[in-house]
């Protein structure tokens, strides 16, 4: 039986790493992502592949709802169930701005993104993963357990996808398994769409060297973290949060 995993935000930056790694791994994959532009890029790139790339703002419930149809009409004729829901989608930039002057459809739009689309789409794939006695895997951020200024929405929104995620490992377990990521600096930029896609985006020494690893994140990194979690390695492990970031919030950061 093949296996099948679900990204949402897959058609860029982490989300697309993942989608890329698990067909590599010979899986089947859902890329649900609101930008067009991207979704076609990413099709154009895996061509013979078993791939579905949707446009599709998982923000919103009647979305969710028309990607579940065309996921079960893509999914005829192979074994039912889900193996693995990747919540990834989310607004990249963490930056909202002086909180006096954040509109409430400016703070709503970062909470639907990540935290009301991994809602839905748990809502909606729950059956499929209780089925294959699969794993959801939410990406949320270091940024849920620290912060810089003018980041309230972004910081909370992630940090919902932490407390989502412990809630649902007990309510979903032992028939799914429910962890998060979170990740740290991850240049994204080779993994973008062509029109804003880097391949070789430059950083400053002290970029790197404040890692205690000593280099910033790649997408890759955090898909081998879903990787881990998706599969039996880790059958002994729900409801927890993994950091991947370098080593920066163990790190002790004071001016001398």
């Amino acid at each position: 039986m093949t296996k099948i995993a679900i990204v949402t935000g897959g058609a860029q930056g982490i989300g697309r790493a993942i989608v890329h790694h698990f067909l590599e791994k010979g899986w089947r994959a859902v890329a649900l992502d609101k930008d067009a532009e991207a979704v076609e890029d990413l099709r154009g790139a895996y061509p013979g592949k078993p791939l579905l790339a949707i446009a599709c703002d998982v923000g919103k419930e009647d979305a969710v709802g028309r990607a579940f149809e065309d996921i079960a009409e893509w999914q005829e004729g192979e074994p039912a169930g889900i193996d693995l829901l990747v919540n990834n989608a989310g607004i990249a930039t963490p930056y909202a701005g002086p909180i006096e002057e954040l509109s409430f459809a400016d703070w709503q739009a970062w909470i639907d993104a990540s935290l009301t689309s991994a809602f839905l789409c748990a809502r909606a794939f729950v059956p499929g993963l209780k089925r294959r006695k699969g794993a959801i895997v939410n990406i949320a951020s270091t940024r849920a357990v620290m912060s810089e200024p003018n980041s309230e929405p972004y910081a909370s929104a992630k940090g919902g996808l932490l407390a989502l995620t412990h809630a649902l490992a007990i309510s979903l377990g032992p028939d799914v398994r429910v962890n998060a990521v979170l990740p740290g600096w991850i240049e994204t930029g080779p993994w973008q769409k062509a029109s804003e896609r880097n391949e070789n985006p430059e950083h400053r020494d002290v970029d790197r060297q404040q890692h205690p690893v000593g280099r910033i994140g790649k997408p890759e990194d955090i898909a081998a973290a879903v990787d881990y979690l998706s599969g039996e390695q880790s059958g002994f492990v729900t409801g927890q949060h993994f950091a991947v970031d370098g080593g920066m919030t163990v790190k002790m950061i004071y001016e001398h």
